[in-house]
């Protein structure tokens, strides 16, 4: 019968062809993320010959099944001659004859050697994806015990196939060939234990954005930095870069780092030579005493343990340098003549300098050129906190609008959080499904209502008169008129009370800093917070004081050194013009964005009091 007249079903099925895969654009390996991420979870690309690489998330092995016993004739190896073989007398004897004593002991031993024959499952991840590739590698191309420990990198070619065991995967990759592998030593690998717990991560930074939590965490970190960048160039901002390092006390009321080019290093090492009195110059107080405090600790681990007494002895010897050390400053600290004496020619700056606690000053004067701007990047605060919502290094995003006053800030600042809560919740579907699973199960639904909710405004008076009345709950701080308020104070507003986010404004002119424009009642300023469910305070922001006489009376009122003010004065002097903005504590709003509960976990190299690692 024709190819025309055969039935429909019988007619010959053409061959699929393969659909592409998308090469990595700067490396020679296609992201695991285009793989298993696919609709059809990769099965229309079975078939493919890729190469991919990742780090070992877990691993089995199992055995081949042992080949058939071996029957020693059919192998050409007579029993005559194993015995010769391992018979010095009968191997000599075969010799003389002609016999083949080598080649019968080769024989034996490739029967007797072969190493047992076994294949790795292995789930590896490039962090392109919270879903695993599953690769399947024979022990003829290399040895379980090199690639199963976790954590090992592999670079492997191969080709896609159907999954050889049903389950969540699709698809799997038979490896043909190894590129390359990193091992690991699974002794000192910090993530070879499972479920190690986020606080435990801490202590090996370097290592934890390996975990398929950490890694969601700053993925969805990355697409917070998106979002706030996407919604301020929609609306026409300007993005600036201002100083880090600056001579202004910028809030007026904050511990700052001071800046100095101090030759001291606080390492393990020994302290071979005796400080002079001129090194004490550069040398911070606060600095010594962090040092003491660990140095004691050492000593004290050392007489718990088993340790030499020459160890001990050099630690304890150590410690008492540094104790002399500590009092010589402390004395030449209560005179003022260390200062004064201080040749200014040996100085980096000809002044004070400071990590800056935040930039809205210096972005003032943009906006009084450019209009609206706005400016990302660390600030740093040395006061020493415990809370869980403030780190010594903090990410802040900060905004300045000219022709603007504070109704319009606060209406900037609340489009904003909808923005990108909105943002995160369209384009995180992943690693929040991860998070929500393994932690707080309301992310997304408090992702979704915070896009779509109004929110309620209330003057700062009125959030004390609420608070006053609460008797079911009784607050670790007394809540009063010209207080600020708690965390636990904005959380029982937002969580409880009103249930839904919260701007509060018109505070106290004590409690806001000396640049916030003061109301007509000449006891409130025009400054405002956005209290947000879970986390609290997420955006704070204010209108600021363009009057001169006003600044420089609170200039005077709060003891700032003027001089230090007189650029940012000179905004007041020349051109002056109704401003407002807000600054958005970015690590707070991973927090609220993932459901974590430490800001620590929010960054990937956490600064805070009494801890600095890496």
């Amino acid at each position: 019968m024709s190819s025309e007249h055969q039935p429909f079903d019988e007619m010959p099925k053409p061959i699929p062809t393969p659909e592409p895969v998308d090469l990595s654009k700067y490396s020679k390996r296609v992201i695991l993320k285009t793989i298993v991420d696919r609709g059809d979870g990769g099965l229309g690309l079975i078939d493919q010959r890729v190469v991919v690489g990742g780090w070992v998330n877990t691993s089995r092995e199992m055995r081949k099944d042992p080949p058939p016993k071996v029957d020693v004739e059919s192998r050409d190896v007579k029993c005559v001659e194993v015995f010769h073989s391992k018979i010095p007398f009968l191997r000599t004897f075969m010799k003389a004859f002609g016999g083949n004593a080598t080649h019968a002991k080769e024989k034996l031993e490739s029967i007797v050697r072969q190493p047992p024959l076994s294949i790795s499952f292995l789930k590896i991840n490039d962090g392109s994806s919270v879903t695993s590739l599953q690769i399947i590698v024979d022990s003829s191309i290399a040895p379980a015990s090199q690639l199963m420990p976790t954590g090992t990198c592999i670079l492997a070619e191969g080709v896609l196939q159907k999954s050889s065991i049903q389950g969540k995967h699709a698809i799997e990759l038979k490896v043909e060939k190894l590129l390359d592998i990193g091992m690991v030593d699974q002794d000192s690998y910090p993530l070879s234990k499972k479920k190690l717990p986020l606080a435990s991560l801490r202590d090996h930074a370097h290592f934890r954005s390996r975990t398929t939590t950490v890694a969601c965490v700053l993925k969805e970190r990355n697409r917070l930095n998106q979002a706030s960048h996407a919604f301020f160039q929609n609306h026409g901002f300007v993005h600036v870069d201002v100083p880090i390092i600056t001579a202004t006390n910028t809030e007026g009321f904050s511990e700052n780092f001071e800046v100095s080019t101090s030759t001291f290093s606080a390492k393990e090492s020994k302290i071979e030579e005796p400080v002079s009195a001129d090194d004490t110059e550069i040398v911070s107080l606060e600095t010594i005493k962090l040092l003491i405090d660990e140095k004691s600790k050492k000593v004290e681990e050392l007489k718990r343990s088993d340790s030499n007494k020459e160890a001990l002895a050099a630690a304890e010897q150590d410690l008492h340098k540094i104790n002399l050390l500590a009092a010589e400053l402390e004395a030449r600290s209560k005179s003022k003549s260390e200062i004064e004496g201080q040749n200014i020619e040996n100085l980096f700056f000809s002044n004070q300098a400071f990590l800056t606690t935040s930039g809205s000053l210096h972005l003032e004067s943009f906006a009084s050129a450019l209009g609206n701007v706005y400016a990302f990047g660390p600030r740093f605060q040395a006061d020493k906190s415990e809370s869980t919502k403030y780190l010594a290094e903090k990410w802040m995003i900060e905004t300045e609008m000219a022709f603007s006053e504070l109704e319009d800030a606060i209406k900037c600042a609340e489009d904003f959080v909808k923005f990108v809560s909105n943002w995160v919740s369209e384009n995180c579907h992943e690693e929040l499904y991860f998070l929500s699973k393994r932690g707080d199960k309301t992310i997304i639904d408090r992702l979704n209502s915070m896009a779509l909710a109004p929110f309620e405004k209330i003057t700062y008076a009125t959030a004390v008169e609420v608070l006053n009345k609460v008797t079911d709950k009784t607050f670790e701080t007394k809540i009063q008129s010209g207080v600020a308020l708690t965390e636990e104070h904005e959380c029982y507003l937002v969580d409880e009370f009103y249930k839904k986010p919260v701007i509060i404004f018109d505070y106290p002119k004590e409690l806001k800093s000396f640049n916030v424009r003061l109301n007509d009642d000449g006891k409130t300023v025009a400054a405002f917070d956005v209290i947000v469910p879970k986390v609290g305070a997420l955006v704070r922001g204010s209108q600021k004081e363009e009057r001169l006489n006003h600044l420089s009376k609170r200039i005077k009122e709060l003891g700032l050194n003027k001089d230090q003010y007189e650029w940012y004065l000179d905004l007041c002097k020349q051109g002056t013009v109704k401003h407002s903005g807000f600054n958005v504590m970015f690590d707070v709003m991973v927090l609220f964005a993932t459901g974590l509960i430490d800001v620590r976990e929010a960054v990937p190299f956490p600064r805070h009091h009494g801890e600095l690692r890496n």
